[in-house]
């Protein structure tokens, strides 16, 4: 996985950060992560849209069209041979002098994109891990895909040092979302995940659940929820690109339901299990 894309063109990885990229001392930028499976990319058309929303609300102008980026990202996974894994792609606001105001209007964005090998975690999807809480201390504006992640690396860095798979954040008492994905609780049937407002990313995969929930004849409450409510839920589950659907056994020291992966995240996930089967079998 050597190469890379930058702005429009494919070349080796080595060599390629400017160190007055604004990205790099500033964050200032917005970026995608887009699952690939058996060689095809999953919803690129939703996560290009999501990044022109993002490059949008913070009044970044994409380099090329979003149709021009896609094309180049599929060259990208053609051209490093990926068959499971990500592309990572982001865009920033350009190289220029460091001055926390926006540089000039003819400064070029720089697109920087590389794919990475990632095996699909069936086993961690089908038996569930534990997590852990966190304060959510993130700014006001997590709707936007941003390069700023310090916040999220803390809380990812908390669940790993206690053996858990995810830090889900809360705001005082109301229940946000995870360090790096979405948060779905069951509850008598019915899902509940927190409204797609400021407060949390709507993440693309988020965004298909509810859709093959509708499917599937599940309701979905897009309604604000608690702590409270997240320990005495039946089921627990998390979503993200390429993590796609873990179910939650236990937070912290609570045990979710009776321990086991419940009867709703397991259709839920079956549904998206499909989902990529069906893109796959497409393609073919």
């Amino acid at each position: 996985m050597s190469k890379m894309l930058y702005n429009d063109a494919i070349m080796e990885r080595d060599n390629v950060v400017d160190i007055e990229d604004r990205a790099y001392q500033f964050g200032d930028g917005v970026y995608e992560v887009i699952g690939v499976y058996d060689g095809e990319p999953l919803m690129m058309d939703e996560h290009m849209e999501r990044l022109e929303r993002s490059a949008r609300e913070l009044r970044l102008t994409l380099p090329v069209s979003t149709t021009e980026l896609k094309n180049n990202l599929e060259k990208l996974v053609e051209a490093n041979g990926l068959q499971e894994g990500i592309i990572y792609m982001q865009v920033s606001r350009g190289i220029a002098s460091r001055e926390h105001e926006f540089p000039n209007p003819e400064t070029p964005a720089v697109t920087v994109a590389y794919t990475r090998e990632e095996v699909r975690q069936s086993d961690v999807e089908d038996e569930g891990r534990p997590a852990v809480l966190v304060e959510d201390i993130r700014w006001l504006r997590c709707d936007i895909k941003t390069l700023n992640l310090l916040p999220n690396v803390m809380a990812k860095q908390k669940a790993v040092e206690n053996n858990a798979v995810e830090a889900i954040l809360h705001r005082g008492d109301i229940v946000t979302e995870a360090s790096a994905s979405n948060v779905f609780m069951v509850k008598n049937g019915e899902l509940y995940t927190h409204p797609a407002d400021n407060y949390i990313l709507n993440g693309i995969t988020r965004r298909k659940i509810i859709q093959l929930c509708d499917e599937l004849d599940l309701k979905v409450n897009e309604q604000t929820y608690t702590v409270n409510d997240l320990l005495n839920a039946d089921e627990v589950f998390i979503s993200a690109t390429k993590l796609d659907i873990i179910p939650i056994l236990r937070v912290d020291d609570q045990t979710i339901g009776d321990g086991k992966p419940g009867k709703i995240t397991k259709q839920v996930l079956q549904s998206f299990r499909s989902l990529y089967q069906k893109s796959v079998r497409n393609k073919v």
